[in-house]
Order: structure tokens, then C-alpha cells, then sequence
């Protein structure tokens, strides 16, 4: 029979790997808080001060791991304590168990007739696929430790997978690295972007300028960005910290790139309305910031790897492009010109990032806990406009 949660609440426990800033595993926990509003949050590490005021509404207990020392500066260190800190976790008395991973944070031992649902936003990427590039940037004692403290990770990453009733990943590409690295099976259900927030820019408004926007993190890979548009002798603006990268990138900039560094909201959303085109070279697990641009009714130049396969259409909402090279993104720009691109419809754009709302999570999460003998009632239709390449034209 299904569950009203708004009649009768479930006793759920929601447990995330930490709680220090708000970037989009927070977004996905914000909607879980919105689904539950009485569960209760379980994390290692919590800063209050850098949490929203709807996930500081609701209980939150943190592990043993945040009486370390600076465990709020220092968290990431405190890894190798983090297994046996899950597995203190009581959570005697909880009808509903959902783990929120991307740090270690299924590994909760949870009473045998409860089910446990994994929303997994990555796979630990430091033990996994890119073990070995975030080992190349650590210091030489870290280099040193990290091998035998992964070693072990591993091992108990694995062995705290089967502990898991159900998995969901935030794209294909996450639920194929579940697949390998876990060998389970994982539905998919895309984090919830607030499109809503978004507007388009009336034609007039729109301006030459490409836009590169996020966290200046290696991965990300602004480099490339940075280099192609000194290449192009082109109008690019970069946004995003930290101070330290945006000063390193700089230094391979040519006169026609703008650093904004860490902007208002209201400045992010005017450049993602005005700009040619978002450029996103980084292969990302998902990532929200295209989406949001298309939802401000402009395209994206996408590499044509990880999550940006389930939020890019090619030649449909932008260009995505295979070769991760100055030259190759150089040559998609180019191409993106010269096949007119930056004219697609601002309203099939839209219509396109609207499959991705927040109505659309939390019904591909009611799906899944149904899945697990846990029905849940009174979270709306899934957004039913057309496919964007039925819609698709230049104007």
C-alpha cells in the first residue's frame, strides 16, 4: 500500500559523507530533506555555518571522526577512520535507510528487515579511476601512505557494497563505474537542478563572449579552456575560484579572457543567459552547471565523455567534442561557428534542461525505494515535454 509521508512519517535516516559546503551532493540532499522533512541526517563532519538552513533544520549527529582534531579543516586526512565510524552508527529503530555516497558514506550497518538506498553521486574517485592522478599532486609522505591506505579502502569499499539493497547513480557513466568496481546494478536518476532559477536573455542581450563557470579544480580542466581561447584570440569569461588557480591561469591567458573569480548568484545567471556558449571541457560524473545554462536558453561545447553524455544532445543543445586537447577543442569551437550553433532555440534548450527539475528526482526516487517494497505517494508527475530532438530549430 503506498505511504503518504505527509500523513504518516517514515523514520528515515538519511547519512552523507560530509557536511561543508554546498555544491550538488548537498542539492541532492536538500531534496531528500524536502522528500523526508523529519528524517534525521547522519554525517562525519558537520559546519553549520556553510550548510543551508533547511539541512540545519533537521537532526544531524556526526560520527566519531569530527572529535578529531580539526576535523572540520582536516576531514579529508581522517579517511582511513571513516569505515569504523559508519559502522558505530545505530540505527536501531529507522524504518528507511538512505546513504548519500561520494565519500564513504554507505557503509552503515542497518537492522536486517530495513532497506537501505544508495543514491551514489561517484564511486570514491581518489581510490578508483583516478587514484593515480590525485596521488601525483600530494606531497611526498602522503605519496607514500596513500598506496597501503588504499589498498585497504578498497577492499572494504567492495565488502560495504553488499550491504546495500539499492543502488542509484546520478548518470550512466557513475553506474558503469558502480558496475565495475562494485559489480552491482544501479538505476539512474539524475541529480535535481533548479531550472527553474533560470531565464533566457532577450536576443539583444546576448553577447560574443564564451563562458567557462565552476570550481577551478585540475579535472575540470580550464586549462584547456584558458589555452584554446588564447589560441582563438577569442572573448572568454572564467568563473570560479579558488584565488590561487584563477592567478596560476592567468599566466596562460591571452588579453580577451576575463577572471570574475567567485561571483553572486545574479552575476552567475546574467553570464549564463548573455554568454555565445558554455564551454565544458572536464570529464565530470554528471555535471549540473550545463544544465543550468540551458536552462538560461543557450548551448554547451561539451567533451563528449562522462556525465555530459546524458545532458548534451550533439548538435541538438551543443557540441560535444572527442579529443581533450587544446586543438581539439579549439576545432569544435571553430566547428560550433561554422555549422551557426549558438543559434539554437532558447526554448527547445529549455524544454531539454526542464527533463532534469527537481519533480523528475524525486519521482525516480519514489521509483526506487517501490523497488524495495517502499511506496511512496505525493511527489508529482515526471516532466512529460517532448524530446528535445523532436523540437530542435535554429532561429
Amino acid at each position: 500500500m503506498p505511504f503518504d509521508v505527509s500523513r504518516n512519517p517514515l523514520k528515515v535516516a538519511i547519512i552523507h559523507y560530509w557536511l561543508v559546503g554546498m555544491r550538488g551532493g548537498e542539492k541532492v540532499l536538500e531534496s531528500l530533506c524536502r522528500m523526508f522533512p523529519e528524517a534525521d541526517i547522519f554525517t562525519h563532519v558537520h559546519l553549520p555555518g556553510k550548510t543551508s538552513a533547511l539541512i540545519n533544520s533537521h537532526r544531524i549527529a556526526t560520527t566519531s571522526v569530527a572529535r578529531l582534531p580539526f576535523a572540520g579543516r582536516l576531514y579529508q586526512h581522517y579517511l582511513p577512520f571513516m569505515p569504523r565510524a559508519l559502522e558505530e552508527i545505530d540505527l536501531t529503530g529507522y524504518d528507511l535507510v538512505i546513504s548519500s555516497e561520494a565519500g564513504p558514506a554507505k557503509g552503515v550497518i542497518v537492522p536486517p528487515d530495513v532497506p537501505h538506498l544508495c543514491y551514489c553521486h561517484s564511486p570514491m574517485r581518489y581510490i578508483w579511476d583516478q587514484y593515480h592522478i590525485y596521488r601525483s599532486e600530494m606531497g611526498r609522505a602522503s605519496r607514500l601512505v596513500m598506496p597501503h591506505i588504499a589498498h585497504r579502502l578498497r577492499g572494504w569499499d567492495v565488502t560495504s557494497a553488499a550491504r546495500v539493497d539499492g543502488f542509484i547513480a546520478n548518470s550512466n557513466h557513475v553506474a558503469a563505474r558502480i558496475q565495475k568496481y562494485w559489480r552491482r546494478d544501479a538505476d539512474i536518476v539524475h541529480p535535481p537542478v533548479a531550472v527553474a532559477d533560470f531565464a533566457p536573455a532577450a536576443p539583444a542581450e546576448r553577447e560574443e563572449f564564451y563562458l567557462w563557470a565552476g570550481e577551478l579544480a585540475p579535472y575540470k580542466r580550464p586549462d584547456l579552456a584558458v589555452r584554446a581561447f588564447r589560441q582563438l584570440d577569442k572573448p572568454l569569461v572564467v568563473i570560479g575560484g579558488p584565488d590561487k588557480t584563477v592567478n596560476a591561469l592567468k599566466s596562460l591567458a591571452g588579453d580577451k579572457t576575463t577572471f570574475l573569480g567567485k561571483v553572486p548568484f545574479d552575476v552567475l545567471k546574467n553570464h549564463m543567459a548573455r554568454c555565445k556558449a558554455l564551454i565544458f571541457p572536464g570529464e565530470e560524473d554528471f555535471g549540473i552547471v550545463p544544465v543550468e545554462v540551458m536552462a538560461s536558453g543557450r548551448p554547451v561545447i561539451a567533451y563528449g565523455r562522462g556525465g555530459a553524455l546524458d545532458t548534451v544532445v550533439d548538435r541538438k543543445t551543443g557540441l560535444l567534442f572527442q579529443d581533450q586537447s587544446v586543438d581539439g577543442l579549439v576545432k569544435a569551437i571553430r566547428n560550433f561557428e561554422a555549422e551557426g550553433l549558438d543559434r539554437l532555440s532558447p526554448i527547445s534548450l529549455i524544454r531539454h534542461a526542464k527533463q532534469f527539475d527537481e519533480a523528475t528526482f524525486q519521482q525516480g526516487i519514489a521509483k526506487s525505494l517501490t523497488k524495495l517494497g517502499v511506496e511512496i505517494e505525493g511527489f508529482g508527475r515526471v516532466n512529460e515535454e517532448p524530446p528535445v530532438e523532436l523540437s530542435v530549430g535554429l532561429s
